[in-house]
């Protein structure tokens, strides 16, 4: 029997009603959902637990948001608005794009709640279509064409993810003690006999301050990654004039 698919339902595909004689709008629903995912996880949230912080019945929520998963909606455009990108019309495509990864680790390290919910919940909201819309005239200005623009876009952000969320991940076993870094290191130790020489390198990179290493892997990743895109570029560059002289 074929899988039945539900509708796609969104909180933007809809205008946001306006607020009710009891003052509480949506705005201020937003700004204590996204303090209390910070304060205590994405699991805690509950529109019953989320009226009771604002004097609120669930109820009262329900005027703005139909459910959970819209008001996770809701919280993550505020979120993506944290996010500084400057103007590509001010700025070097390299800088713009530098300054929005490094934007992105801070404010997803800030709110790592966000890291469970990137592909369940749509970027819909107008805080990701005018963060998007900046990459995408930023690479546009670099000299991306076509589908390469939302390529390059894209491979920036997955780039950005799978560096912040292990580290998100690693934070928080570290945090409630399920990791401990001794052990860890005796056990790769044992292990590892057989390789001396990873086994030396593993105890100079373990003396490291972990946020030091992690920020200089970053660092050099996005290096990497934008080095390759200029690469791509000039790679480009260098066949125009063979494809004109073919036509």
């Amino acid at each position: 029997m074929e899988a039945v698919s539900k509708p796609f339902t969104s909180v933007w595909a809809r205008e946001p009603r306006r607020p009710r004689s009891s003052g509480l709008g949506r705005e201020q629903i937003v700004t204590a959902a996204v303090e209390m995912l910070d304060a205590e996880g994405l699991e805690a949230l509950s529109m019953r637990k989320l009226g009771a912080r604002l004097g609120a019945g669930a109820t009262s929520l329900y005027w703005y948001v139909a459910n959970k998963d819209e008001l996770l909606e809701l919280a993550m455009d505020e979120v993506w608005g944290l996010v500084e990108v400057p103007d590509p019309d001010r700025a070097p495509w390299r800088e713009v794009v530098t300054t929005t990864a490094y934007g992105l680790r801070v404010t997803l390290r800030a709110h790592p709640w966000m890291a469970n919910l990137f592909g369940r919940m749509p970027m819909a909201g107008p805080h990701a279509f005018a963060m998007t819309d900046r990459l995408r005239r930023a690479f546009v200005r670099a000299g991306f064409t076509g589908v390469d623009v939302y390529l390059a876009s894209g491979t920036l952000m997955g780039f950005v993810l799978g560096q912040v969320i292990p580290e998100i991940g690693i934070r928080q076993v570290t945090t409630d003690g399920r990791y401990d870094p001794a052990g860890m290191v005796a056990v790769v130790d044992r292990v590892a006999a057989d390789y001396p020489e990873m086994r030396a390198e593993f105890r100079e990179t373990v003396e490291m301050d972990p946020e030091a290493a992690r920020a200089m892997a970053f660092d050099f990743a996005l290096l990497c990654v934008l080095d390759g895109l200029e690469a791509r570029l000039a790679a480009a560059r260098a066949t125009e004039p063979a494809v004109r002289e073919r036509e």
